[in-house]
C-alpha cells in the first residue's frame, strides 16, 4: 500500500473556496495547516482533548483534528484567520483577549478565541461559571483561565448592552 488514491474536493474556508487534491484520510486540521498554509489553527494533542484546533463549522465549534476534510465539503469553515474584518479590524473577541492579556505563550489562544466566539453564538452565558463550563473543551497550559473568562465576559456584556 503506497498511499491512498487522492480525491478532489472544495472547502469553503473563511468565505473563500479552496480546491484540494488530497487523500480521503486527511484531517481538516492537516488540510488547513499543511495544504492551505492556515497555521493559526494549532495542532496540540491531535486527539481532540485540548481544543487548540477549534474551528467553526456552520457556526458550531469542532476540533479540526477529529474530523476528515472530506466530511466538511459544502459547509462553511471559519478559522482564527477568518474572524477579523476584511479591513483588518479585529473581531471583538480578539480585541478583548488582547485587552485582558488572556494569553501567555499564545499557543492555545486561536482555539480559545474561536471557541469563545462559538460559545456566544450558541448561548449567552450568564455567569463566569457558565463561561468556564462552555470553554471547558479548551485547555491552557499556562493557566490564563482567569483572563480568558474576563475577556469572554466583556464581550458578553457588550453584546447584551448592544441588544438593549
Amino acid at each position: 500500500m503506497l498511499g491512498e488514491e487522492k480525491i478532489a474536493l472544495t472547502l469553503k474556508i473563511n468565505g473563500v473556496p479552496h480546491h484540494l487534491n488530497i487523500e480521503p484520510r486527511v484531517t481538516l486540521l492537516d488540510a488547513l495547516r499543511e495544504y492551505l498554509g492556515l497555521t493559526g489553527t494549532k495542532k496540540g494533542c491531535d486527539r481532540g482533548e485540548c481544543g487548540a484546533c477549534t474551528v467553526l463549522i456552520d457556526g458550531k465549534r469542532i476540533n479540526a483534528c477529529m474530523t476528515l476534510a472530506v466530511m466538511q465539503m459544502g459547509k462553511s469553515i471559519i478559522t482564527i484567520e477568518g474572524l477579523a474584518e476584511e479591513n483588518g479590524e479585529l473581531h471583538p473577541m480578539q480585541t478583548a483577549f488582547i485587552e485582558h492579556d488572556a494569553f501567555q505563550c499564545g499557543y492555545c489562544t486561536p482555539g480559545q478565541i474561536v471557541s469563545a466566539v462559538g460559545l456566544l453564538a450558541e448561548a449567552q452565558p450568564k455567569s463566569d461559571r457558565e463561561i468556564r463550563e462552555g470553554m471547558s473543551g479548551n485547555l491552557c497550559r499556562c493557566g490564563a483561565y482567569h483572563h480568558i473568562v474576563a475577556a469572554v465576559r466583556e464581550v458578553v456584556e457588550k453584546t447584551e448592552n448592544a441588544a438593549i
